[in-house]
């Protein structure tokens, strides 16, 4: 038996150390109407054994490393969604945000992105809950094709975090790993959990719409770090998520956390945007002004938006449906996108798609 050397007493394509919970629970799982991945049926005997196959060929051989989710089908639709567990450290609020804004009052709001809730496992072995969320995916996958739809993307986060910072929560992990996706219109027939290119079954690529032809709607997730306070005019302990160069939690000291939203949410512009692509500019007094190194001197969520909305209406028709390219791209195959791209449109206008795609 050949054994994994970054694991010594695990099987090459076995389950890793982080998966075995999963196993453990599966049939706990399946009682409540869910179902994991035959990968992880106490009694799975791996395909690759039998087919011939190399284990990473296979899709019972694809491993999950997330610390606290597992992809699940639910039973009584065949729906993918995500579990996730309650973790003890940063559980308790997690649950709390998330039910908060999945209350019937929230839920159905539609100026709402934060990833409802959907069902809560309690686990009777060993007393914990897993939160059942919708299946999303990476914000920027596919990459994004036009202006448009960046347009887009930005008047949802915006829309969401102002939904947030109006009832007083933080979301104080506003950064590229915490924006989502729903897939469900883009890739009608889903995709693999891990190979998020690839098939659910494995079988060759994923079939999938562009954002302009299937709007997709964004999502804000994780909100272990979240706080609701009596107001936004706060200080408190800074907690530092994904992105750790806001200035004022490398000074020390207390801070205004909604300020911090704002400074994330500029900085995912200009580091998952501006950086990459060609023709931002447009963005650039906004994102200089979300993340000024003195926060009081950001805008509130509510001046973004507001300064967004004339950016919005100042650019043409022409520059939302243009192509979005890459800085880093060759000549050729800029020349090459952009073709494809008049085509594209063409087709967008025929068919009546709005240049900025919303769902």
């Amino acid at each position: 038996m050949e054994s994994d050397p970054g694991e010594p007493h695990r099987e090459i394509g076995g389950l890793f150390s982080s998966e075995t919970w999963w196993r453990g629970c599966y049939r706990a799982i399946g009682e409540h109407g869910y179902r994991l991945r035959s990968r992880y049926n106490p009694d799975w005997q791996p395909s690759w054994k039998t087919s011939g196959k190399d284990f990473f060929d296979t899709e019972d051989g694809q491993a999950t490393l997330l610390r606290a989710a597992m992809d699940a089908i639910r039973v009584q639709d065949n729906k993918q969604v995500m579990l996730k567990k309650v973790l003890p450290e940063e559980g308790p609020h997690e649950l709390y945000i998330t039910q908060l804004f999945s209350s019937p009052g929230l839920r159905d709001d539609p100026s709402n992105h934060c990833v409802p809730l959907l069902d809560l496992i309690e686990l009777s072995q060993d007393g914990g809950k897993l939160m059942v969320m919708p299946f999303l995916r990476p914000f920027n996958n596919p990459r994004f094709q036009t202006y448009g739809e960046f347009v887009a993307f930005f008047m949802q986060i915006c829309e969401g975090l102002k939904f947030m910072h109006q009832r007083n929560v933080a979301h104080r992990d506003c950064t590229a790993n915490n924006i989502m996706l729903d897939p469900s219109g883009m890739y009608p027939k889903g995709y693999h959990p891990t190979q998020i290119n690839r098939r659910l079954d494995f079988k060759g690529r994923a079939k999938r719409y562009t954002r302009t032809d299937r709007p997709p709607r964004y999502y804000l997730i994780d909100f272990g770090l979240s706080r609701r306070y009596p107001s936004r005019n706060v200080s408190d302990e800074p907690l530092r998520g994904g992105d750790r160069s806001a200035p004022e939690h490398n000074r020390g000291g207390w801070c205004n956390p909604f300020c911090t939203d704002i400074y994330y949410l500029g900085n995912l512009v200009r580091n998952s945007f501006m950086r990459k692509y060609n023709g931002f500019e447009f963005m650039q007094k906004l994102v200089d002004v979300m993340t000024d190194p003195d926060p009081e001197k950001r805008p509130v969520i509510e001046e973004v938006v507001e300064q967004f909305d004339n950016i919005r209406g100042s650019l043409s028709m022409i520059k939302l449906r243009s192509t979005i390219t890459r800085k880093k791209d060759p000549r050729l195959f800029t020349t090459f996108r952009h073709a494809r791209q008049l085509t594209r449109t063409a087709m967008y206008i025929i068919d009546r798609r709005p240049a900025v795609p919303m769902p």
